[in-house]
């Protein structure tokens, strides 16, 4: 029983010191939530809760030497932002640049694959700012934190009471996906019951390999209108 009390009272001590330790390098380096972390941010609050978990219940290495490389991985994050804010280029390489994933309402393929994202992601990140509609949407800018910026369309911007013609007010409904990464949404179709003649009909395409260049395309039952976007752009 007298055995296993000092190793016990050791962790215990261990977690206190690193779990204060880690709170204090926090508040120094300023608040963040976890939604808004930057690679770099990311990275470093890995490390530290690494080094901090593993200095709670190691009994044999001493203390400070956890403490010591924490406080190196401190001092390497304060530089980089330090540094960040005297160098916007080396600030560009560190924590990245935002990207535009929709520009003037088109999706832009490539700045999608560099993101490392498809189209499904990017539709999950839209509906998370309330916009269940793609073709409402002017620009979405991927910012470095892993955020969605989006700016509506002139007519979706949000407006007061008085600005609405109540009688002018549509009904909401979700637009029907039809085509996904150059492929057909079967479930889309059922949804507005046509059929795969139907759509390469309306796409102007003869088969379905054809649709290898199309990204994305949404019908709106309501107005009978087609949004299409491309992979490579067509002019």
């Amino acid at each position: 029983m007298l055995f296993g009390i000092r190793p016990i009272f050791w962790v215990l001590i261990n977690a206190v010191v690193s779990f204060s330790y880690l709170f204090i390098i926090s508040k120094i380096l300023g608040k963040k939530q976890i939604a808004q972390l930057e690679f770099i941010d990311y990275a470093v609050g890995i490390s530290l809760g690494s080094i901090a978990a593993e200095m709670a219940t190691d009994t044999e290495t001493p203390f400070y030497y956890y403490l010591i490389s924490m406080s190196i991985f401190f001092l390497l994050a304060l530089l980089i932002a330090i540094i960040g804010r005297k160098n916007s280029f080396l600030k560009r390489i560190l924590k990245g640049k935002p990207t535009t994933l929709i520009y003037e309402g088109k999706i832009r393929y490539e700045e999608l694959k560099k993101c490392k994202i498809d189209v499904n992601d990017l539709l999950s990140m839209l509906r998370e700012k309330n916009y269940f509609d793609i073709n409402d949407v002017a620009y979405a800018i991927f910012e470095p934190s892993g955020e969605l910026s989006v700016l509506p369309k002139g007519n979706q911007k949000p407006v007061v009471l008085e600005d609405i013609n109540r009688e002018a007010v549509k009904q909401a409904s979700l637009t029907n996906i039809l085509v996904v990464d150059g492929i057909i949404s079967k479930s889309g179709l059922t949804e507005v019951e046509k059929t795969e003649d139907w759509l390469f009909d309306r796409l102007k395409i003869a088969r379905e390999e054809d649709m290898r260049n199309i990204i994305l395309a949404t019908y709106d039952e309501q107005t009978d209108r087609f949004n299409v976007h491309y992979k490579i752009q067509e002019n």
